[in-house]
């Protein structure tokens, strides 16, 4: 996928002068008589040819870039060219252009010569030149150059190492900045039937031997270029003429096949990254059909077609010995049979096949360049008894060559082909080349050489080996039926038969449950049922999904001090959710309710009333409250309470030099009709935890009686408590108005005096502000208002002394969570008939033979992909899934592992490795790549395991004895 630039708003038009530029771009004074020259060094001009290219702002800059790359999006074909730019180098430019639209920088600015201040900030933000050298070979050193070519460094990452950007944006960048090198790349259109574009960062790169004096060469082409270019490049570079010149596929220092001239694509003749291939001079006397080998035998030419038939593949166990005459079925057209490759070709030969009936596959697969992900998966795989039962088979007659869906039985002939070499090759490593082939042909999201990912591999792995096996050749249309109020299993088993009436194939038969979704409208609580077929279970690790939320905890009754909670909760959870979990670390009672509120500006923001609003509606920096109420005293009328500090005297805190602190109190008048009285003894009562003798009384007291007073709510229960608490009472019968309160409006601008006598209206929401003057200051501690925590500290991370493990259950149990629908997956309504986030459930209905799950270890950003090393503890004896599924069939719900795809280090950078039980062996081996070993089964558990493989287990006593392997 290209990418795509940032979009910036521009929001001024500010002129920056460019008449001098920042030291670090090196800029060299040449003083020639009288005048003086500024040369920008490595640019080849001089700086006032440069500053007569540079547009006049860092707005224009961006929007010259953006109306280029737009224009070329409308234009993408294949042979478009596109340059490689160092990231590290462009995101400077990206923040000089977005500087340039800063507020801050609004301004008169000197257009004299010399610079201000502010101009001199500016400036220290405009880029060099460009500067690839961090991404090239040895920093693009001469001597280190490949045929006078520049070469980028190995396993780059787009976005994270470098971006790509079309020749006019490159050419614009250029001729602002100077720099490079240039590294020109070509677009490419890959697939065959969804045709993708792909710029081809990394050419094909091939080690070129030369039989007659055994030197070598590197010869670079694209993998679209024609085994006819190549003759020409390796005939030109060799100074050999074509008709003497014969290649080799020379892949492990073997002859695999003769490369003929041919329009044929490097790609399609399965060549790999970095392989050899064979040049040998022959007399064009002796060899215009047949060549001769080392030894100066005859030899036929081998065509880039499959020796074998396709149906013979297809059709059992029978291995091809790699000598028939290249026939082939008329089953299939003929554009799509032919893998390219004898079994020879990927390193088996008939020395090296295993006993006869044997079903053993302790072969690795060689590593084709960033391929170990499918090594990992295909591993996996291989070792699934079900599907090995299958392919040994004779499976041909499934084969569905007319599927628009499928890939016309290609992949599925291409997998069976190679899973009975694996199980043919003893321990000799296969290169799994013609599967790779048509892999990157079908899924040419797969293709080149950079590392993928292993689920995804497999989840394309399955569907497409469903659509060439599926045993409907004519799917029938289908409208499916509301649930209506039907009984579940009416429903469950009315879904089953219509997706099997359109799915038939021994992917469906092993892989695929049935689960339930239950969604419900958060507007109209309509509830819509569907049961869905599923193939594999992405499970969240609770770590991604959960977020840590401090809420700070106030009395609206006055009966204790503030306290923050912090607690933890699911991402995708709700404000009901958060009131539980306070309710639990506050010790809340049953007659006692919490009301959430956002605090803003010391102002309340907004009330959080909606039990079912989402949790990602609260963000990390924001300030949340929680007031506790008992439930009897609630009544009509809130009453809100802010504060205000005067910054002159106390004389004047009416006058506008006072500004509001601290957090806004909240509490409910019971009276029906409240009045100025009421409002003044509610606001002493709210204050009263705040009074410094209360506050130093109920410390000592729960001191005395082994209490902490960090925010517990302390019962004062002696003598001492009582005195206070009535002291309290009687200051507010007795001070009337003497508390500095002020009736104020929704946007704390007007304030109005009251009497004691002033009756308000039941039901509305009265503010005041409370001025607090010297004599509030020494009564009141105000320190409990102020500073309230945010809802996550950011930067802070909690000290641990062992890293805590994350159960496999505890995943499942994240996965089946009640969450709402993110805002881009709206759900359609059928009453509101309106989009809406509806909240979703998913259960497990019914469970398959064999059951892949998937911890989601990769989180995504817009640039790069993080990876989370928890370790999840997995079962690999009785997994029981019992609790988790809803029908009740008397199928076994007991699980078995059996084969495991793991993943080390970071993405980008990181390898797949496999672990699988062998048939029969009842033991477990280590695939790593070409490598096979055994391994304990007690080093299986890691924190690497990146998808689990589980069988079942047909049949469980009540010692819950195992199956035997």
């Amino acid at each position: 996928m290209i990418w795509g630039f940032s979009r910036f708003i521009v929001e001024a038009y500010r002129k920056v002068s460019y008449s001098k530029l920042r030291k670090k771009d090196k800029i060299l004074q040449k003083t020639v008589g009288d005048s003086t020259i500024m040369e920008v060094s490595g640019s080849g001009l001089t700086m006032g040819q440069r500053a007569s290219c540079l547009p006049s702002t860092p707005e224009e800059e961006h929007k010259i870039v953006t109306d280029l790359r737009n224009e070329s999006e409308r234009c993408l074909k294949e042979g478009n060219l596109y340059f490689v730019i160092s990231s590290r180098w462009f995101q400077r430019w990206e923040r000089y252009v977005q500087m340039g639209t800063d507020e801050n920088l609004n301004g008169d600015r000197s257009s004299d010569s010399g610079y201000s201040n502010e101009a001199s900030s500016l400036m220290e933000e405009r880029p060099g030149p460009i500067d690839n050298s961090d991404i090239v070979e040895n920093g693009g050193d001469c001597d280190c150059k490949e045929n006078n070519e520049i070469q980028l460094r190995r396993m780059l990452m787009e976005g994270q190492d470098y971006v790509l950007v079309t020749q006019g944006v490159w050419e614009k960048l250029h001729q602002w900045y100077g720099g490079g090198p240039a590294l020109p790349r070509k677009m490419i259109v890959q697939g065959v039937y969804h045709r993708n574009f792909d710029v081809e960062v990394y050419p094909l790169c091939l080690n070129l031997i030369d039989s007659r004096d055994e030197s070598q060469s590197i010869i670079r082409l694209s993998r679209k270029a024609s085994v006819t270019e190549l003759f020409q490049k390796v005939c030109a570079l060799r100074g050999i003429e074509q008709d003497k010149a014969r290649l080799w596929d020379y892949f492990n220092k073997r002859k695999h096949a003769q490369l003929l001239v041919s329009n044929k694509s490097l790609e399609e003749v399965n060549l790999q990254m970095d392989q050899d291939i064979l040049l040998e001079q022959v007399d064009v006397h002796h060899s215009s059909r047949f060549g001769l080998d080392s030894a100066g035998n005859k030899l036929a030419s081998v065509s880039l077609e499959h020796s074998g038939s396709s149906s013979a593949i297809a059709r059992g166990p029978t291995l091809s010995n790699g000598h028939s005459s290249g026939h082939r079925s008329n089953l299939y057209p003929a554009s799509y049979i032919g893998s390219g490759l004898t079994e020879t070709d990927d390193g088996l030969d008939a020395t090296s096949s295993s006993k006869k009936g044997e079903k053993v596959a302790l072969a690795g697969l060689q590593n084709l360049g960033n391929t170990c992900f499918m090594n990992s998966a295909l591993q996996c795989l291989v070792h699934t008894p079900p599907l090995m039962e299958y392919f040994l088979k004779d499976y041909k007659d499934e084969i569905n060559t007319k599927n628009p869906l499928g890939m016309h039985g290609e992949l599925a002939i291409a997998y069976g082909e190679l899973l009975r070499k694996l199980c043919s090759a003893g321990r000799t490593a296969i290169a799994p080349r013609v599967f790779k082939g048509k892999l990157s042909r079908f899924a040419p999201q797969f293709g080149g050489y950079n590392q993928h990912d292993s689920q995804e591999l497999l989840a394309f792995l399955l569907d497409g080996l469903h659509e060439d096996l599926n045993r409907v050749k004519q799917k029938p249309y289908i409208e499916m039926k509301d649930s209506n109020g039907r009984p579940d299993e009416e429903v469950s088993v009315e879904c089953w038969r219509n997706h099997k009436a359109r799915n038939d194939s021994v992917i469906v038969d092993v892989f695929q449950g049935q689960y339930k979704s239950t969604m419900v409208c958060p507007v109209c609580s309509t509830i819509s049922i569907t049961f869905d077929p599923f193939m594999y279970l992405s499970l969240p690790l609770p770590s991604t999904i959960t977020r840590t939320m401090t809420v700070t905890v106030f009395y609206g009754d006055g009966s204790g001090l503030p306290m923050p909670y912090t607690v933890s909760l699911l991402k995708n959870g709700f404000c009901k959710d958060l009131l539980l979990a306070l309710g639990r670390a506050c010790s809340l009672k049953n007659d006692e309710n919490l009301l959430l509120a956002e605090v803003f500006e010391n102002k309340i923001y907004r009330y959080l009333e909606m039990p079912l609003e989402p949790l990602i509606s609260i963000k990390d920096d924001e300030h949340i409250v929680a007031f506790r109420y008992p439930k009897k005293g609630m009544g009509k009328t809130k009453l809100v309470i802010f504060h205000r500090c005067p910054e002159k005297t106390a004389s004047e805190y009416r006058k506008s030099g006072a500004k509001l602190f601290g957090t806004p109190l909240v509490t409910y008048l019971g009276e029906d009709q409240p009045s100025g009285a009421d409002i003044v003894s509610a606001v002493f009562k709210v204050l009263s935890p705040f009074k410094k003798m209360y506050s130093s009384a109920k410390a000592s007291i729960g001191k005395e009686n082994g209490f902490s007073t960090d925010g517990l709510d302390l019962q004062c229960s002696s003598s001492d408590a009582q005195t206070v608490e009535k002291a309290e009472l009687e200051g507010a019968s007795s001070t009337d108005l003497s508390l500095p309160l002020l009736l104020t409006d929704d946007t704390l601008t007007s304030f109005t005096a009251f009497k004691k006598d002033t009756i308000f209206e039941s039901g509305k929401i009265l503010k005041v502000v409370l001025d607090w003057t010297d004599k509030e200051q020494e009564l009141y501690d105000s320190s409990y208002l102020k500073d309230i925590p945010k809802v996550h500290k950011s930067g802070f991370v909690a000290k641990k002394t062992r890293q805590e493990a994350i159960s496999l259950s505890s995943c499942l149990d994240a996965f089946l969570m009640e969450e709402p629908l993110g805002p881009d997956d709206m759900w359609y309504c059928p009453c509101c008939k309106e989009h809406r986030q509806a909240i979703k459930k998913l259960d497990l209905w019914m469970l398959p033979e064999i059951i892949v799950f998937h911890l989601k270890r990769f989180t995504y950003g817009r640039y790069l992909k993080n990876k989370i090393g928890t370790f999840v503890n997995f079962p690999i004896h009785n997994l029981d899934l019992s609790k988790y599924v809803m029908k009740k069939d008397g199928q076994s719900c007991v699980y078995e592992l059996y084969a495991i795809s793991n993943h080390y280090g970071e993405l980008g950078g990181g390898h797949y490795t496999a672990y699988a039980k062998l048939i029969g062996e009842n033991r477990w081996y280590h695939f790593d790549d070409s490598h096979v070993s055994p391994v304990d089964e007690s080093d299986i558990k890691t924190s690497a395991a990146y998808l689990l493989f589980y069988k079942r287990v047909r049949t469980v006593s009540k010692a819950e004895t195992r199956e035997a392997w």
